[in-house]
């Protein structure tokens, strides 16, 4: 049986699951430096132990609403992403879960507000569900190379 390895984490009132292969580390929001003519849901960059790494906001990238959330509760996971360290910025992590491949269904057309583009699927555990995110594809090629071009300058 194929289990997957989860950081579960909420925007607003969804959960989501991020393979836990991609997480490098989860850590709390930080002094966070804006960036002119940054993609609008890039908050900016911030230097993690002397590594400069650009922070996307989920919430604005998925046009999600919701009440917004205390700088206490945020966190940021940092990711990997086509090989580019980035830090996401979420409103809470909660737990790392393991789940069965069967408990897994393929994404329907849009979850959430969000399209099954970004989805790998949704997990089912007693009766939670958890939206399973493919963090490689929340950004695309152009977006990538526009957030590699901000670390540059």
């Amino acid at each position: 049986m194929e289990e997957y390895q989860l950081v579960v984490f909420r925007l607003g009132k969804e959960e989501y699951g991020v393979d836990i292969a991609k997480v490098q580390e989860i850590v709390r929001i930080q002094e966070i430096t804006r960036i002119p003519q940054a993609p609008s849901f890039v908050e900016g960059i911030v230097n993690l132990r002397g590594k400069i790494i650009p922070i996307v906001d989920l919430k604005k990238r998925f046009n999600l609403e919701g009440e917004e959330v205390s700088e206490r509760d945020k966190r940021v996971i940092v990711v990997n992403v086509s090989n580019q360290t980035i830090g996401i910025v979420v409103d809470s992590v909660s737990e790392i879960i393991r789940i069965s491949r069967e408990d897994i269904e393929p994404p329907p057309p849009i979850v959430a507000g969000i399209e099954a583009a970004y989805i790998e699927g949704v997990g089912k555990i007693d009766k939670r569900l958890i939206i399973l995110l493919n963090i490689e594809k929340i950004l695309t090629e152009k977006e990538k190379e526009e957030i590699k071009a901000l670390k540059v300058s």
